[in-house]
C-alpha cells in the first residue's frame, strides 16, 4: 500500500511540474594549434636552417707592467684603478656578433689596487676582469701554465672576480667536485659545453691536484679525462662541445706534433664540435678534419709588444665558428670565419683589427697592417683552411648586431 501510494504520489507531482527542456550540447572548442617554431638564426652571417649559434674564440688575455700602466686611473667610486675599454673595445663589434664569446684569462688576478707583478709569476689587475665582459665575453678558460702562479689564493680570487662581472668559467676551481662538473652555458637556445685543461704549472705546484684541469700524475694535458667530461656534458643535455687546450710551442706559428694528436684525438671521439688551442703566443693553422674544425693556436688576444724577432707575440686571431642545426636534430658546422689584429693604434697599446675591410681604419699603416692580415693569413690557411671554407671575417658585411 505505501508502495502504491508512493507512487501515486509521485505521478501527480509530475503532472503539476513544468516541463523540463534539455539544453542542446554545445561543442567542445577546438584545441589551439601548436605555434609554429620561430626561426633562431642568431648572431653572425645568414643561417642556412632554422636555428644558427655562432662562437668567438679568442686566445690570451697576456699582461706586463708596460700594458697595464697606460691604462691607470685615479681610483673610481667602484674601486677601479684602471680603465682597460680603450685598449680592448676594438673587439667589441666582432663579439657583438656572435652568440657565445670565450677568452682566456691568463694570469691570476690580484686584488684591487695590487700589488701587481709580471712575467715570471703574473698577477695581473682585477679590472681586465671588467673590461673582458664589458666588451661581449661570456665565458673565460682559467687553466693555464700561470694558473697557481700565486697560489691558491691567487686562483680562488681569480674565481670569485669572474663571477662578481658575471664571466662564466672553467679550468680551475674551487673545491674537488666542481672539477668533474662540465659547464654548460646557453647561447640562442643552445646548450654549449666548454671543456678545458692546460700541459702545465711551471712547476708551481697546486695546493690540491684537482685545482687546475691536467693529468695529476704528471702534469700534462689529459685526453681521457677530457673526453669524459665531455661524455658528460651530452649526458646532460649539451648540444654542442667545445674543446680548449692550453698547449703549444712559444713562439711556432705551426702546431707540434702532440697539439696535432691532441686534437684529433678530441675529434676521434666524436664528442666534440669544434677544438681550439692557445698558449704558443703566435697564429696557428686552421684544419677541418671530417668536417669538424680545429684551430691550433689562436695567438695572444692581447699583449704587451715583443722584440721584433718575436712579432708573433704582437699579432693575434679572433675567429667565429657557426653551426647549423639540421632537420634530424644534429649540428653542422656552417661557417668558419677569422680575423687578424695587432696590439697597438697611433703609436699607443689597443686591440685594433687589421681586416681587409678596416673597421678600426689604419692600426700601425697600411704596409704595416698588410702585412700582419697576410702572415696571418697565410698561417691559417697552410693546413688547407680556405680551401676547406674558413675565410676572412668582414664585419662590414655581417648582418647587424641585435638591438639590446
Amino acid at each position: 500500500m505505501a508502495a502504491l501510494l508512493l507512487f501515486g504520489a509521485a505521478a501527480c507531482a509530475a503532472e503539476e511540474e513544468p516541463q523540463k527542456t534539455t539544453p542542446p550540447a554545445t561543442e567542445a572548442p577546438e584545441p589551439e594549434p601548436e605555434p609554429e617554431p620561430q626561426p633562431q638564426p642568431g648572431a653572425g652571417p645568414a643561417c642556412p636552417t632554422e636555428h644558427c649559434v655562432s662562437v668567438a674564440v679568442a686566445g690570451d688575455l697576456l699582461f706586463h707592467e708596460g700594458l697595464w700602466s697606460p691604462f691607470a686611473i685615479p681610483t673610481n667610486e667602484a674601486g677601479q684603478n684602471f680603465d682597460f675599454m680603450p685598449l680592448l673595445e676594438g673587439a667589441k663589434p666582432y663579439l657583438d656578433r656572435s652568440d657565445l664569446a670565450i677568452c682566456q684569462m691568463e694570469t691570476p688576478l690580484s686584488v684591487p689596487g695590487g700589488p701587481y707583478a709580471g712575467y715570471p709569476n703574473f698577477n695581473t689587475p682585477p679590472e681586465v676582469a671588467d673590461a673582458a665582459k664589458a666588451i661581449g665575453f661570456d665565458v673565460c678558460t682559467t687553466a693555464s701554465n700561470h694558473s697557481v702562479d700565486m697560489g691558491t689564493e691567487g686562483l680562488l680570487r681569480t674565481l670569485d672576480k669572474l663571477d662578481a662581472v658575471g664571466l662564466a668559467h672553467t679550468g680551475t676551481y674551487r673545491a674537488e667536485t666542481d672539477r668533474d662538473v662540465p659547464l654548460i652555458v646557453e647561447a640562442n637556445g643552445v646548450k654549449v659545453a666548454v671543456i678545458t685543461s692546460t700541459f702545465s704549472v711551471n712547476g708551481n705546484y697546486n695546493e690540491h691536484w684537482w685545482q687546475v684541469d691536467y693529468r695529476e700524475e704528471e702534469p700534462r694535458v689529459d685526453p681521457e679525462r677530457t673526453i669524459a667530461k665531455a661524455q658528460k656534458a651530452r649526458d646532460m643535455g649539451a648540444e654542442l662541445v667545445i674543446g680548449v687546450q692550453h698547449i703549444g710551442e712559444e713562439y711556432w706559428s705551426e702546431p707540434t706534433p702532440g697539439q696535432r694528436d691532441l686534437a684529433l684525438q678530441l675529434h676521434a671521439s666524436g664528442l666534440f664540435d669544434f677544438v681550439y688551442q692557445h698558449h704558443a703566443h703566435a697564429v696557428q693553422p686552421l684544419e677541418n678534419v671530417n668536417g669538424k674544425w680545429v684551430l691550433y693556436g689562436t695567438g695572444n688576444f692581447i699583449s704587451e709588444s715583443a722584440p721584433p724577432a718575436n712579432r708573433v707575440n704582437n699579432e693575434f686571431l679572433l675567429t667565429r665558428v657557426q653551426f647549423a642545426k639540421q632537420a634530424d636534430g644534429t649540428w653542422t658546422t656552417n661557417d668558419v670565419a677569422w680575423t687578424a689584429a695587432t696590439n697597438m693604434q697611433n703609436g699607443g697599446y689597443k686591440w685594433c683589427s687589421v681586416a681587409s675591410d678596416a673597421p678600426q681604419g689604419a692600426c700601425q699603416g697600411a704596409d704595416f697592417d698588410a702585412g700582419v692580415r697576410e702572415r696571418t693569413r697565410a698561417t691559417v690557411d697552410s693546413m688547407g683552411a680556405a680551401a676547406a671554407g674558413a675565410h676572412e671575417w668582414l664585419i662590414t658585411q655581417d648582418p647587424a648586431p641585435a638591438a639590446g
